[in-house]
């Protein structure tokens, strides 16, 4: 006969490997399901399993969609002249919680890391450089993480595109809105100046 910690156990151990859950917060939330009524249990259950039986990635942007072709990149009215590189699909929905652009999107799927064994072949940067190559496009913005990673796979995208005639242009880094300079790291300072703009 099995105790009750087995099933815990069980439970606690699934939750933690989620990103940024503990084995302390997965053990909470363990006996939080414990304490909810079996219908809701069941609705998180059911809520989890369609999600990953029903999205996939879509065929133009890479991002998430639960139909072949996102709405974003069927919307018509979206600037078509324009595309915005991230490096996943949580980074769609930010910048268009921002609702500062208007373009299309590609999703790379990762960033270059040697380190990592992740080299451009595991990304999903042929579809881009494919799509700069037969697209009429104004303009590629790169808006990845000002990391190592992110600006080493910013650069190799770059050595790709610019040759095409395409203006390759990445996101400021710097300060946030409404920080004190006493405040910011020596990094954050030094690329807000060097991405300053003109008044």
């Amino acid at each position: 006969m099995t105790t009750p910690s087995v099933y815990l156990d069980r439970v606690t151990r699934e939750l933690s490997k989620l990103p940024g859950i503990g084995n302390k917060s997965a053990s909470r939330i363990a006996f939080h399901l414990l304490k909810m009524g079996k219908p809701e249990v069941e609705n998180i259950a059911a809520s989890m399993i369609d999600l990953k039986n029903n999205i996939r990635t879509c065929v133009e942007c890479g991002g998430i969609s639960d139909m072949e072709i996102c709405s974003l990149c069927s919307d018509t009215g979206r600037d078509r002249g324009t595309i915005c590189v991230v490096e996943g699909a949580r980074d769609v929905l930010n910048i268009e919680a921002s609702g500062e652009f208007r373009g299309l999107y590609h999703v790379l799927s990762g960033l270059i890391s040697p380190l990592d064994g992740i080299g451009p072949e595991d990304l999903n940067i042929s579809t881009l450089v494919k799509k700069c190559g037969i697209r009429e496009l104004d303009e590629v913005i790169m808006a990845l993480s000002p990391t190592i990673e992110g600006d080493a796979t910013t650069l190799y995208l770059a050595s790709l595109i610019s040759p095409l005639g395409i203006k390759v242009t990445r996101i400021a880094h710097g300060l946030p809105v409404g920080c004190d300079l006493e405040y910011v790291d020596n990094a954050t300072l030094a690329k807000s100046i060097e991405g300053r703009v003109r008044i």
